[in-house]
């Protein structure tokens, strides 16, 4: 007996759907990536207030730190809350600090960092400040951004 030979054509596949799905999975993800990890880099920052002249030397003075909040202050590097209320208080934190540097004008400054809702607060230090006649800088910094303290001490730049 004599059997049909039956040929059997090759299947052809394509591939190109399936890949162009792939490609854009694989890019919706790294798009997913980036954002996500913009975000918690963004929510995490920190600002370093380093005293420094305009030139970019460092001062001779010593500078303390405070804090404008939309509650009150704190003085730096105890983290001690002066509440907007006590702020005029003759007994406050910030009216001692205020009598310490006083007494040290020419060893010591004031540098006030400043948030966005801190800024009633930061008219009322300022005109304390004045008042004693104490050297003042100030640095506006962002609701979200974590404040960190240069603690060593200044020396002249050259």
């Amino acid at each position: 007996m004599h059997r049909k030979s039956i040929r059997r054509q090759a299947i052809e596949l394509e591939l190109f759907p399936f890949l162009s799905i792939l490609v854009c999975t694989i890019g919706t993800l790294i798009l997913l990536i980036i954002v996500v990890t913009s975000q918690i880099l963004s929510s995490q920052r920190q600002v370093t207030i380093i005293a420094r002249s305009e030139h970019g030397q460092n001062q001779t003075k010593t500078p303390r730190y405070i804090e404008c909040q939309g509650n009150g202050i704190i003085i730096h590097p105890n983290q001690e809350l002066v509440l907007k209320e006590d702020i005029d208080s003759p007994s406050s934190a910030l009216r001692r600090l205020l009598d310490e540097v006083s007494s040290r004008r020419n060893q010591e400054y004031l540098i006030v960092a400043i948030r966005p809702d801190g800024i009633d607060v930061f008219d009322k230090v300022r005109s304390l400040i004045e008042r004693e006649n104490i050297d003042i800088g100030f640095e506006p910094i962002d609701e979200g951004w974590q404040l960190k303290i240069q603690n060593s001490s200044l020396r002249s730049a050259k």
